[in-house]
C-alpha cells in the first residue's frame, strides 16, 4: 500500500495483514503481544490509526468544534454596529449583494445591547453572558467569508474546503495526518444533538481517505451507538463471529493483497469492539460531581440547555480520552430552523443562544480548570453570518460576505479581536480571510503544515486547503 502521508516519504508499505501473513507467529505472536502488554498496541506502527509525527510542535492535541448550524448573526452576537442602532427602521445605504430570499426590508440594528468583558474589553452581546466571562481567552474573528450563501454548499465548504459532495471532512483530515491517542474510541466523534446539518453526514464524511477516518456519530441519550451492547447470549459466540469475519478478510487480503478499504473495515471492526466496553464507561457521568452537572446545565429546567449540556460534558469526557476531533451539533429548539431565522430573530436567536451559552461557558471553565484548554483547540462557528438588514421586517438573511467566528485554548493568543466588517456589519473589508485560512490555522495549531498533509486521488496529491490558506496569525499566541 503506497503511504502518502505528510509526514514520511512515500515508500511502499506493508499492511498489518500482510505483516502477519508473512510472520512466523502469525495470529498467535499477535495474541502473545496482546497477553504480554495490550496498552503497548504492539501493531500501532501499521495501524490507521496509529499516532504520527508532526510537522513541528504542536500547541494542542484536540479540537472540539461548536457548529451553530444555520448561521448566527456577527451584528447580534461578536460585531456591534452602532450605524445600525442609529439608521434602524431606514433604507440600507449600501449596495445589496443578491440574497437567498431577496424579501429584503430595512436596515434593522440588533434587538441587543454589547457590552465589554475582561481584561481585553472584547464586546460581546446579551446573548452571551457565560461566554463572555472567557474573552480573555478567545480570539475573535470579525473578518470570515464563505463562498457560498445556501446552506448545504455552505456547510460543505466549511467542513471539508470544498462546496461540492464527497471531499474528506476536516476531522477525517486530522484523523489521517495526526492519528489518535485513544485506541478504545474514534479519532473523529460527532456528537448529534438532534439536527444533521444541510448536506447531511457527508459533512462529516472521509471522502477519498481511507473509511477508518470517517466520523462516528454518536447520539446524546441512552444509546448512543447502534449495536453498543452485543445481542449474543455471550462473549464467545461473538469472538466466534468477529474469528470468522477476520479470517475472510484475510483471505481476502491473502488473495489481491493490500487494500485501503479491506484494511478500513478490519480496522473499524476491531474498533467497533473494544468501543463495547469504551462507550458505556464515557456516556456514564455518575462519576461527574454534582458541581460539575451543575456547572454545565444537566439539570436546567430547559431541556435543551440539559441536551447541549450534555453535549459538552461528553466533548470534555472525549478529549479527556485522547479523541482527536469532537464536533458538536446543535439541537433543533422549538420550532426555530437552528439559527437560521429568516423571521423572528428576537425570539429565534435568543433561544438558541439560551442553549448553547451556559454549557459553552462551562466547557471553557472546566477545560480551563483540568488544564486542558492549553491543549484542546475549541472552535465556535456557522457556516455564514446574516444580513444587517431585515428579511421581511424582523429576521436576516444569509451573508457570507463577512461574519464572526471564535476560537479559544490551544495555542490561540487570547483577547484578540482580528479583521473587521464594514460601519454596517455587512462586508469584511479589513484582513480578510476566508474558509480555507482557519484550516490551515487550526492545522498549524496542531503541528500541522497544511501544504504537507496530503493524499494522492485522481492523479494529484489533494489537501484540505487545496491550492489555498494562509495562517491568520494574528490568533496565534
Amino acid at each position: 500500500m503506497a503511504s502518502y502521508h505528510c509526514s514520511r516519504v512515500e515508500t511502499l508499505r506493508l499492511s498489518r495483514r500482510e505483516v502477519l501473513r508473512r510472520s512466523a507467529c502469525g495470529f498467535g505472536g499477535v495474541a502473545l503481544a496482546a497477553m504480554l502488554g495490550e496498552d503497548a498496541w504492539a501493531a500501532k506502527a501499521a495501524s490507521p490509526f496509529a499516532i504520527q509525527p508532526t510537522h513541528f510542535p504542536a500547541r494542542a492535541r484536540s479540537v472540539i468544534f461548536l457548529y451553530m448550524d444555520g448561521g448566527p448573526s456577527q451584528v447580534d452576537t461578536f460585531d456591534p454596529k452602532p450605524l445600525l442602532d442609529r439608521e434602524n427602521g431606514q433604507p440600507f445605504k449600501m449596495e445589496i449583494e443578491p440574497t437567498q430570499f431577496n424579501n429584503n426590508g430595512a436596515t434593522l440594528a440588533s434587538p441587543w445591547k454589547f457590552r465589554k468583558y475582561g481584561e481585553c474589553g472584547t464586546p460581546v452581546s446579551d446573548l452571551f453572558p457565560h461566554v463572555a466571562q472567557h474573552v480573555d481567552d478567545m480570539a475573535v474573528i470579525r473578518s470570515m467569508t464563505s463562498q457560498f450563501s445556501e446552506h448545504t454548499n455552505a456547510n460543505y465548504f466549511l467542513h471539508s474546503g470544498s462546496g461540492l459532495q464527497g471531499r474528506p471532512s476536516m476531522g477525517a483530515w486530522l484523523s489521517y495526518g495526526l492519528g489518535t491517542e485513544c485506541r478504545d474510541l474514534p479519532a473523529f466523534v460527532v456528537l448529534n444533538g438532534g439536527l444533521i446539518p444541510p448536506g447531511g453526514l457527508d459533512n462529516f464524511n472521509s471522502g477519498f481517505l481511507p473509511a477508518s477516518n470517517q466520523a462516528s456519530v454518536f447520539q446524546v441519550g441512552d444509546t448512543p451507538v447502534a449495536n453498543i451492547r452485543p445481542r449474543e447470549s455471550n462473549r464467545r459466540l461473538q469472538q466466534n463471529k468477529l474469528e470468522l469475519v477476520m479470517q475472510l478478510d484475510q483471505q481476502r487480503l491473502l488473495h489481491d493483497g493490500a487494500d485501503d478499504a479491506v484494511e478500513s473495515a478490519i480496522a473499524n471492526y476491531e474498533l467497533a469492539f473494544r468501543m463495547q466496553a469504551a462507550v458505556p464507561r464515557l456516556t456514564d457521568l455518575t462519576s461527574e460531581t454534582e458541581q460539575t452537572r451543575e456547572l454545565y446545565g444537566l439539570n436546567d429546567k430547559s431541556v435543551k440547555t440539559a441536551l447541549f449540556a450534555r453535549e459538552c460534558l461528553l466533548a470534555r469526557r472525549l478529549v479527556e480520552r485522547g479523541v482527536r476531533f469532537v464536533e458538536l451539533t446543535c439541537p433543533k429548539v422549538g420550532a426555530h430552523d437552528r439559527w437560521d431565522q429568516h423571521s423572528n430573530l428576537k425570539q429565534g436567536h435568543a433561544d438558541n443562544a439560551h442553549t448553547v451559552d451556559k454549557p459553552i461557558g462551562a466547557l471553557l471553565t472546566d477545560l480551563k480548570n483540568r488544564g486542558m484548554l492549553d491543549e484542546t483547540l475549541v472552535v465556535w462557528s456557522g457556516e455564514f453570518g446574516r444580513t444587517p438588514f431585515a428579511q421581511g421586517t424582523d429576521g436576516r438573511d444569509h451573508n457570507p460576505f463577512g461574519f464572526s467566528l471564535w476560537m479559544a485554548g490551544g495555542g490561540v493568543r487570547g483577547g484578540a479581536v482580528v479583521g473587521a466588517t464594514d460601519e454596517y456589519g455587512y462586508k469584511a473589508i479589513e484582513n480578510k480571510r476566508p474558509m480555507h485560512d482557519l484550516h490551515a490555522t487550526m492545522l498549524h495549531l496542531l503541528g500541522v503544515d497544511h501544504r504537507r498533509l496530503t493524499y494522492r486521488f485522481g492523479g494529484r496529491d489533494m489537501r484540505l486547503t487545496d491550492v489555498h490558506g494562509d495562517l491568520i496569525t494574528e490568533v496565534l499566541a
